[in-house]
């Protein structure tokens, strides 16, 4: 008899206006029992990064940042605040380009617009950075997490990206603790007998844009979801998220070809 394929199931989790300072695993944890929900053994909690970041202190006063002439420049050629920019040369690794509105940088070893920096759900005149370090923040809500509920889960930061030549944003995961983020189909067959010899099955990701259709970009005020049933490993461990080399991305290396 064939196997039933997995239920999944997604809840968000609607919480209070998330502030600097704020224990963020407490107000989620505080959040979900007041839905009449809790924790179970492999649940995974998937959490925007921006409330993350506001709750760590990432929430930035643009009045107190000075641009030096390089931001001054970039800005004029990408139609940016000045500000803003500086902010951007700090957080990011490499700046290669760009549109109107947008730096397109390297940021934290991924591609990120305008180095992640997000002034949606900020604020008047503040922006939100990524989180210092999203994997040791994922850790640290899942040991926390685990602790009130006595039970094995995983955590995932996600964040929102678009894709070359594609319209409209989905989620990339920015770390994760207690799953397996990226899974090795090498070696299993296709419905014809063929072996994959490439493909790796990006399940942090895909989970992060399943989880944004609840999530939402605007004023929901649900910066968090639980995942249930989800097809993953979790794991008692941190495993970081897996990147390319430059080199080896086939975005990446072209662009810088051309």
């Amino acid at each position: 008899m064939q196997e039933k394929p997995p239920s999944l199931q997604m809840f968000g989790i609607r919480t209070p206006l998330i502030e600097p300072g704020d224990n963020i695993a407490k107000i989620i944890i505080d959040s979900l029992e007041e839905q009449g929900m809790q924790f179970q053994e492999d649940d995974v909690l998937i959490i925007a990064e921006s409330p993350l970041a506001t709750a760590e202190g990432r929430l930035v006063d643009l009045e107190k940042i000075e641009p030096c002439e390089k931001a001054m420049e970039l800005a004029e050629e990408y139609k940016l605040d000045a500000r803003e920019m500086e902010l951007i040369l700090q957080e990011c690794d490499e700046i290669f380009g760009g549109v109107p509105g947008a730096a397109l940088t390297i940021t934290k070893g991924t591609l990120a617009p305008n180095a992640g920096i997000d002034g949606s759900n900020a604020p008047e005149g503040h922006v939100v950075l990524l989180p210092e370090n999203a994997q040791e923040s994922a850790g640290r809500i899942r040991r926390e997490i685990m602790e009130h509920c006595k039970c094995k889960i995983g955590v995932i930061v996600g964040d929102s990206r678009t894709q070359p030549l594609r319209l409209g944003c989905v989620g990339i995961a920015l770390g994760t603790s207690g799953i397996v983020p990226v899974e090795d189909a090498r070696g299993t067959l296709d419905l014809f007998g063929k072996e994959m010899v490439i493909t790796r099955k990006a399940m942090a990701d895909n989970l992060v844009s399943a989880a944004q259709l609840l999530m939402g970009e605007a004023g929901e005020s649900v910066p968090a979801v639980l995942v249930r049933g989800a097809p993953v490993q979790v794991v008692d461990e941190d495993i970081d998220m897996p990147l390319f080399s430059r080199d080896e991305c086939m975005y990446y290396s072209n662009i810088r070809k051309a």
